[in-house]
Protein backbone atom coordinates (compact mmCIF):
# COMPACT_ATOMS: atom_id res chain seq x y z
CA UNK A 1 0.00 0.00 0.00
CA UNK A 2 3.01 2.12 0.79
CA UNK A 3 4.12 1.57 -2.50
CA UNK A 4 0.92 2.47 -4.30
CA UNK A 5 0.71 5.75 -2.61
CA UNK A 6 4.45 6.58 -3.38
CA UNK A 7 3.58 6.06 -6.98
CA UNK A 8 0.59 8.20 -6.73
CA UNK A 9 2.12 10.86 -5.10
CA UNK A 10 3.38 11.48 -9.06
CA UNK A 11 0.24 12.31 -10.83
CA UNK A 12 0.02 16.12 -11.52
CA UNK A 13 -2.74 17.82 -9.40
CA UNK A 14 -4.41 19.21 -12.68
CA UNK A 15 -4.99 15.07 -13.56
CA UNK A 16 -6.75 15.12 -9.84
CA UNK A 17 -8.96 17.90 -10.38
CA UNK A 18 -10.02 16.68 -13.75
CA UNK A 19 -10.80 13.18 -12.35
CA UNK A 20 -12.88 14.84 -9.71
CA UNK A 21 -14.55 16.94 -12.37
CA UNK A 22 -15.21 14.26 -14.68
CA UNK A 23 -16.53 11.81 -12.03
CA UNK A 24 -18.93 14.47 -10.52
CA UNK A 25 -20.41 15.80 -14.18
CA UNK A 26 -20.68 12.24 -14.96
CA UNK A 27 -22.61 11.10 -11.88
CA UNK A 28 -25.28 14.17 -11.97
CA UNK A 29 -25.94 13.19 -15.89
CA UNK A 30 -26.11 9.71 -15.29
CA UNK A 31 -28.49 10.77 -11.70
CA UNK A 32 -30.57 12.93 -13.97
CA UNK A 33 -31.14 10.71 -16.80
CA UNK A 34 -31.58 7.17 -14.79
CA UNK A 35 -34.58 9.82 -12.70
CA UNK A 36 -36.04 9.84 -16.12
CA UNK A 37 -35.77 6.67 -17.78
CA UNK A 38 -38.98 4.61 -17.16
CA UNK A 39 -36.82 1.37 -16.60
CA UNK A 40 -33.67 2.33 -14.49
CA UNK A 41 -36.81 4.05 -11.85
CA UNK A 42 -37.72 1.02 -11.42
CA UNK A 43 -34.70 -0.15 -10.25
CA UNK A 44 -33.96 -1.19 -6.32
CA UNK A 45 -32.55 2.47 -4.94
CA UNK A 46 -29.35 0.58 -3.77
CA UNK A 47 -28.74 -0.56 -7.51
CA UNK A 48 -29.14 2.65 -8.83
CA UNK A 49 -27.17 4.39 -7.26
CA UNK A 50 -24.39 1.71 -7.44
CA UNK A 51 -25.34 2.62 -10.68
CA UNK A 52 -24.96 6.08 -10.94
CA UNK A 53 -22.19 6.57 -8.91
CA UNK A 54 -19.97 3.38 -9.94
CA UNK A 55 -19.76 4.20 -13.54
CA UNK A 56 -18.17 7.45 -13.51
CA UNK A 57 -15.64 6.03 -11.06
CA UNK A 58 -14.23 4.28 -14.35
CA UNK A 59 -14.05 7.99 -16.07
CA UNK A 60 -12.45 9.02 -13.16
CA UNK A 61 -9.44 6.19 -12.59
CA UNK A 62 -8.62 6.75 -16.42
CA UNK A 63 -8.21 10.30 -16.02
CA UNK A 64 -5.86 9.99 -13.08
CA UNK A 65 -4.17 7.03 -15.35
CA UNK A 66 -3.56 9.44 -17.63
CA UNK A 67 -1.77 12.18 -15.56
CA UNK A 68 0.31 8.75 -14.23
CA UNK A 69 1.07 8.17 -17.68
CA UNK A 70 1.99 11.72 -18.43
CA UNK A 71 4.47 11.98 -15.17
CA UNK A 72 6.19 8.53 -15.54
CA UNK A 73 6.90 8.72 -18.88
CA UNK A 74 8.41 12.06 -17.90
CA UNK A 75 10.44 10.63 -14.52
CA UNK A 76 11.54 7.84 -17.17
CA UNK A 77 13.20 10.17 -19.64
CA UNK A 78 10.56 8.87 -22.14
CA UNK A 79 8.65 10.76 -24.93
CA UNK A 80 5.93 11.86 -22.33
CA UNK A 81 3.59 13.97 -24.92
CA UNK A 82 3.72 11.19 -27.45
CA UNK A 83 2.73 8.76 -24.65
CA UNK A 84 0.03 10.95 -23.03
CA UNK A 85 -2.01 11.28 -26.25
CA UNK A 86 -1.64 7.80 -27.04
CA UNK A 87 -2.80 6.80 -23.52
CA UNK A 88 -5.92 8.99 -24.01
CA UNK A 89 -6.92 8.32 -27.92
CA UNK A 90 -6.18 4.88 -28.26
CA UNK A 91 -9.51 3.16 -27.19
CA UNK A 92 -10.21 0.20 -24.85
CA UNK A 93 -6.97 1.51 -22.64
CA UNK A 94 -4.94 -0.37 -24.72
CA UNK A 95 -2.71 2.89 -24.81
CA UNK A 96 -2.21 2.91 -21.17
CA UNK A 97 -1.69 -0.95 -21.18
CA UNK A 98 1.02 -0.92 -24.10
CA UNK A 99 2.68 1.60 -21.89
CA UNK A 100 3.15 -0.02 -18.86
CA UNK A 101 4.40 -3.05 -21.41
CA UNK A 102 6.83 -0.74 -23.50
CA UNK A 103 8.00 1.60 -20.69
CA UNK A 104 11.22 2.20 -20.00
CA UNK A 105 13.61 1.39 -16.48
CA UNK A 106 13.80 4.46 -13.97
CA UNK A 107 16.78 7.05 -14.73
CA UNK A 108 19.74 6.43 -12.24
CA UNK A 109 21.54 9.07 -10.83
CA UNK A 110 25.23 10.05 -11.43
CA UNK A 111 27.06 8.93 -8.15
CA UNK A 112 29.87 12.12 -9.20
CA UNK A 113 27.87 14.85 -10.49
CA UNK A 114 24.37 13.69 -9.51
CA UNK A 115 22.16 14.34 -12.95
CA UNK A 116 19.43 11.82 -14.09
CA UNK A 117 20.74 8.87 -16.39
CA UNK A 118 19.18 6.93 -18.85
CA UNK A 119 19.55 2.95 -17.30
CA UNK A 120 22.05 0.97 -19.67
CA UNK A 121 24.46 4.36 -19.80
CA UNK A 122 28.19 3.43 -19.29
CA UNK A 123 29.51 6.40 -18.30
CA UNK A 124 27.52 9.59 -17.59
CA UNK A 125 26.58 12.18 -20.20
CA UNK A 126 27.34 15.37 -17.82
CA UNK A 127 31.00 15.23 -16.26
CA UNK A 128 32.05 11.23 -18.24
CA UNK A 129 32.00 9.47 -14.35
CA UNK A 130 31.50 5.41 -14.80
CA UNK A 131 28.35 4.34 -14.38
CA UNK A 132 28.49 0.35 -15.12
CA UNK A 133 31.00 -1.97 -16.07
CA UNK A 134 32.41 -1.30 -19.61
CA UNK A 135 33.89 -2.91 -22.48
CA UNK A 136 37.81 -1.69 -22.92
CA UNK A 137 37.53 -1.95 -26.60
CA UNK A 138 33.93 -0.61 -27.55
CA UNK A 139 33.24 1.18 -24.33
CA UNK A 140 29.91 -0.01 -24.30
CA UNK A 141 28.18 -1.17 -21.07
CA UNK A 142 28.56 -4.95 -20.15
CA UNK A 143 27.67 -7.55 -17.44
CA UNK A 144 31.00 -8.00 -14.75
CA UNK A 145 30.28 -11.42 -15.21
CA UNK A 146 30.56 -11.85 -18.97
CA UNK A 147 33.58 -13.07 -20.50
CA UNK A 148 33.02 -11.14 -23.76
CA UNK A 149 31.91 -8.33 -24.70
CA UNK A 150 28.53 -8.60 -26.61
CA UNK A 151 28.99 -6.02 -28.90
CA UNK A 152 32.55 -6.28 -30.40
CA UNK A 153 33.53 -9.29 -29.13
CA UNK A 154 36.51 -8.36 -27.23
CA UNK A 155 37.45 -10.24 -24.30
CA UNK A 156 36.71 -9.02 -21.31
CA UNK A 157 39.72 -8.69 -18.25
Amino acid sequence: MKKLMEELRIVPPVAWAIAVAAYACFAVLLDHVTANDKDISQWPSLCRWLFVLGIPLILAVYAVLIGYVNADARRRGMRYVMWTLLAMFVPNALGIILYFVLRDPMMTSCTSCGISVKHGFAFCPSCGAAMAHACPNCRRAVDPQWSHCVACGAKMH
